[in-house]
């Protein structure tokens, strides 16, 4: 008889389904009848949502995978340094994604929140449709009983907090969902291997903002204004980096969850797919045929595209774009995040993370590129290109001052303004500050 684990997975009170977690690897979620049927259900995904074509047969099905978890709930799992510590703690492989979700379950980016449930726990309609299969508890290291439970895709150590009273605090996680204390700031520590991280994303995302892009409040903060962080080694730098999570906020009952999903999740690619699989043109066709202000959200998109190639950021993968469900039903497209200038750190960088209009070259793209993006995402032309038009005018009168104040290391300041010079001429920007008009 296999033995297995249950994870129940709710949305905003409803449950959306229960995750059987079998010992050998196997994983199969069970969508609950009654959220499937529900017209009026709260968006899991917007491959669920009842607009979307055949999402009707997409909950019909259940979904069956190995060892990973369906890339819906694989990419709410963290990657890289902090997927390893977590592994190496919890005592099992790194790729038994079962394991991980159940541990960090409680604490999920976005909305979605799965409990282990005891055998006792379990519906039996759930255990009905898992014959020949025996239940247990899940049992975890007495070590990590009273651990910190949170998940944060991405590659880099960064870590939920609560702020009181300028002191950032990581919160250890309560036995469950109705009384958890949640994190609303993420806080990126410095990085090991790159110098100047903090500096870097702070200040780009700053003159992001002034062009136009929407984005959550960013500080900078002092490492020794954080408590209760893990044993990690950490760099010779004074400050990291705080963003205001926007799938957090401040309501009656405390702090409340806002549902949110990447594009990877949204185009079911597994994290190792979010650079080669997919392109701009398709992130912009979904927002402007889905989201809920179709014309705001691809104007927006669109001041994205040409800020990143501005500020030489070639890490706008899929992970790197999100959708927001404020009222739980609605896609929009979620503020900005992970704006950083990254050729400075990758030698040789000149790229975009996905292809815009055929092609990825930052020095070749124009505003033809843009143009061509706009059509074989059927987005009209006309709705673009004063938006284009502005962000590069508050790049170009607004940037070159804004960078001489800003804290980004002086060399890293320098490679940017030199990046500025070998843009199209469409895009190029002064490498010094306008004078004054």
């Amino acid at each position: 008889m296999d033995r297995l684990s249950i994870l129940q997975l709710s949305l905003h009170g409803s449950v959306v389904g229960h995750l059987a977690g079998y010992s050998h690897g196997k994983n199969i979620l069970l969508f609950d009848d009654e959220f499937r049927h529900n017209p009026e259900r709260p968006t899991l995904s917007l491959i669920t949502h009842p607009n979307f074509p055949k999402s009707e047969e997409i909950l019909a099905r259940d979904w069956s995978k190995h060892q990973r978890l369906h890339p819906l709930l694989s990419n709410l799992l963290p990657e890289g340094a902090l997927r390893e510590l977590l592994a190496h703690s919890l005592k099992t492989h790194i790729d038994h994604e079962f394991s991980l979700l159940a541990w960090l379950g409680l604490d999920l980016p976005g909305a979605l929140i799965a409990r282990p449930l005891t055998p006792d726990n379990i519906p039996a309609k759930v255990l009905a449709q898992l014959p020949h299969a025996r239940p247990e508890t899940i049992e975890y290291p007495p070590a990590l009983a009273s651990g910190n439970k949170f998940s944060l895709a991405g590659v880099q150590m960064k870590f939920s907090m609560k702020e009181k009273d300028g002191r950032y605090n990581l919160i250890h996680s309560a036995v469950d969902d109705r009384s958890a204390e949640l994190g609303e700031w993420i806080i990126k520590t410095p990085s090991t291997q790159h110098a100047y991280v903090p500096l870097n994303e702070f200040s780009a995302m700053q003159m992001a903002s002034l062009a136009g892009i929407d984005m959550p409040e960013t500080r900078l903060v002092a490492l020794d204004t954080l408590d209760n962080l893990p044993a990690i080694r950490l760099p010779e730098e004074p400050m990291a980096f705080a963003i205001k999570r926007f799938d957090r906020q401040r309501g009656v009952h405390g702090t409340e969850r806002i549902h949110m999903e990447d594009f990877a999740q949204v185009l079911a690619k597994y994290p190792h797919e979010k650079y080669g699989s997919a392109n701009y043109e398709q992130i912009g066709r979904i927002l402007y045929q889905f989201s809920g202000d179709a014309i705001a959200d691809a104007q927006q998109f669109a001041r994205r595209l040409l800020v990143n190639i501005l500020l030489a950021n070639g890490d706008a993968h899929l992970k790197n774009w999100s959708l927001l469900y404020s009222d739980r039903y609605t896609p929009r497209l979620s503020p900005a995040y992970d704006i950083v200038t990254t050729n400075v750190y990758m030698e040789n960088e000149r790229t975009t993370a996905l292809n815009l209009a055929g092609q990825k070259a930052w020095y070749q793209t124009s505003m033809e590129s843009f143009q061509q993006w706009a059509k074989k995402a059927d987005i009209p032309w006309r709705l673009i290109k004063p938006h284009l038009d502005d962000t590069l005018d508050k790049a170009r009168t607004l940037w070159p001052e804004a960078l001489v104040k800003l804290p980004m290391y002086e060399p890293h300041k320098q490679a940017l303004r030199e990046h500025w010079q070998r843009l199209h001429a469409d895009f190029r920007l002064a490498d010094s500050p306008l004078p004054n008009r």
